[in-house]
């Protein structure tokens, strides 16, 4: 028997797992959710991280410990590449070094999209697949493909970018240099800015009371996903597509919508063999698939 800890860092949260393996069995035994006190730069996360691993290491007689990042980093040095949703001087920040120092135990750093993948391709939503497509939509729009039962990471390591395809060409600008990416399109703050609300979850309240403005943000953001969905269920035949993170709490008022939206665009794959449903692990999917990516030292 052994543990194993997962961090999922995000712009609003950093989510925390740890997972016991017993045999070859592997079970979730505890999550839970910290402020990422993202405002203040790496210096300030990467202490926010350590403090965390420190806690959980003193509780835990932790095996490995996996960190899901929101961006690229190089796998040979650690060091973050490109981080579009958190602010502050990332790039060429030495993430996987100053953790590894600071909790006392080796750092496996993967993407959070990466990991929002495995933790659903192997435990969750979409396990059984042969071919799986997952998205995560929340401070940013992160994806992952699944084939065999294992992440297709493409010849480049960066396969599965489902937020950074492009749906509306000469859109708004993205955190990663394109224009109309489908990240641009429906992350959080914009679905937010649309109806003038301050939040996601608002405009969720919103649509739900009848508020037109919240309704028409939703509408337009179903269309935009529907796009890109369709395009992968087009382009990877996935059994099950799996939607997760703070836009996907909403439920059956975007999920249906989506499902619907997805098979209005595909022409080439029976509509009833289309499958769009939520995450199993929520928020802490993210989290369950760092510690995961730990383990497998994927």
């Amino acid at each position: 028997m052994s543990f194993h800890l997962g961090l999922d860092l995000g712009g609003t949260n950093i989510k925390v797992a740890v997972i016991e393996r017993s045999g070859g069995a592997l079970e979730v035994v505890s999550t839970r959710s910290v402020e990422t006190d993202a405002t203040h730069g790496p210096e300030a996360v990467s202490v926010n991280l350590i403090t965390i691993g420190s806690e959980e290491r003193s509780r835990h007689e932790l095996g490995t410990m996996g960190v899901g990042v929101p961006g690229h980093f190089d796998p040979d040095t650690g060091s973050i590449k490109l981080f579009p949703n958190l602010p502050g001087a990332w790039t060429g920040f030495p993430l996987r070094d100053r953790l590894t120092a600071g909790v006392g135990l080796d750092a496996w750093l993967v993407n959070d999209a990466r990991a929002f993948t495995l933790a659903e391709g192997l435990l969750g939503a979409g396990r059984g697949c042969q071919t799986l497509a997952c998205i995560t939509l929340g401070t940013g729009v992160g994806g992952g493909l699944m084939i065999d039962g294992r992440l297709h990471m493409g010849a480049f390591g960066v396969a599965g970018e489902l937020g950074h395809q492009t749906v509306l060409p000469d859109g708004p600008l993205c955190g990663c240099g394109n224009r109309g990416c489908l990240e641009a399109l429906v992350r959080a703050d914009v679905l937010a800015s649309n109806a003038g609300r301050s939040s996601a979850s608002e405009v969720f309240a919103g649509a739900r009371q009848g508020d037109s403005r919240c309704i028409a943000a939703v509408s337009q953001m179903v269309i935009f996903l529907g796009i890109g969905l369709a395009n992968v269920v087009t382009m990877f035949g996935p059994d099950r597509v799996v939607i997760g993170g703070g836009i996907a709490e909403a439920g059956e008022l975007v999920m249906k919508p989506v499902e619907e939206a997805v098979k209005s665009r595909v022409t080439l794959v029976p509509t009833d063999r289309i499958t769009v449903v939520p995450a199993r692990f929520g928020l802490f999917a993210g989290a369950v698939g760092a510690a995961l990516a730990g383990v497998l030292r994927l």
